[in-house]
């Protein structure tokens, strides 16, 4: 008859009793539960499985996820210890996140958004753990949330501090007052960059080295409105009070002065609309899920010739 083991950590080590009491349930979320306490029991179940497999890691995964009894208490903690400095303690920041977190459900509702987002269209992220645990481009965002809510709250000094700390850590640089939606994807993250006024939709997918900026010294609202659905590829510059239609694809390396219409890809310096301005190419799917980087280049190639 098998026995428990237990490591050093009182963990359980490889029983068969135990591998089904952490069994991670299956994906997507059933109708019949909230996707948080869904998503939550997920990365339980997945902390378990990856104490149990890496010893070395346990004492890790029962401070970050297995200590704690939800997704608002594990992310506070997380977030307050990579953030934390010398003048800036832990403490502080965990009743910080953990009071904002706490008091409007509407930023867990999106945190959740968050992790389902990078877990589906990320194939690098090979759990909700790993993403909420790892991945900075997702912490960064929520450290945002926070620092948002407390500009929007006239904490002003309080938010540019939590906005400087957070580009410090994690090389993600957002404006405490920019607004960005749910779903949200930063892939890889580094050099990301978000101006004051700039405004971010739902289920938008942004990868590294973005800038979302003004066009120079202007003051008033000189930053990008991002749609709904929109793919920003690598290493893309958008500049200046312009809009970015729900669903278009912006081509990395790009850098775009101009509005981008619905469903349309631009790519280029400047960037053209592929198909020509007067004709635009437009898709059908929706790019920030499907990540699709290439499809227009062969058009692109055909246009430019």
């Amino acid at each position: 008859m098998p026995t428990e083991k237990t490591n050093q950590n009182g963990l359980a080590a490889s029983a068969p009793a135990a591998a089904a009491r952490h069994a991670i349930p299956t994906y997507p979320p059933p109708e019949s539960e909230s996707e948080e306490s869904w998503v939550w029991a997920q990365i339980k179940a997945e902390a378990h499985r990856d104490a149990e497999s890496e010893p070395a890691l346990a004492s890790f995964l029962y401070a970050t996820v297995l200590s704690h009894n939800s997704l608002a208490f594990s992310l506070s903690f997380h977030l307050a210890n990579k953030l934390c400095s010398s003048t800036l303690l832990s403490t502080l920041l965990y009743d910080l996140f953990l009071q904002s977190f706490s008091s409007k459900p509407s930023l867990i509702s999106a945190v959740v958004a968050d992790l389902l987002a990078v877990r589906h269209r990320d194939p690098a992220c090979v759990s909700f753990s790993h993403c909420l645990l790892n991945y900075k481009g997702f912490l960064a965002v929520q450290a945002h949330r926070v620092s948002h809510l407390l500009w929007a709250q006239h904490r002003r000094p309080l938010a540019l501090a939590l906005q400087s700390r957070t580009a410090d850590v994690f090389a993600v640089d957002i404006h405490p007052a920019a607004r960005i939606g749910k779903g949200i994807l930063l892939d890889h993250a580094t050099g990301v960059v978000v101006g004051e006024t700039a405004v971010i939709g739902n289920n938008v997918s942004i990868l590294h080295h973005v800038t979302l900026g003004g066009t120079g010294k202007a003051v008033g609202d000189r930053h990008p409105k991002i749609g709904d659905g929109v793919l920003i590829g690598a290493g893309a510059t958008i500049l200046g009070n312009i809009r970015i239609g729900e669903g278009a694809k912006i081509g990395a390396g790009s850098v775009v002065l101009i509005d981008v219409p619905p469903r349309t890809t631009v790519v280029g310096n400047p960037a053209r609309l592929v198909g020509g301005k007067d004709k635009p190419a437009r898709h059908d799917d929706v790019p920030s899920e499907s990540m699709d980087h290439t499809s227009f280049i062969q058009e692109w190639s055909d246009y430019i010739i």
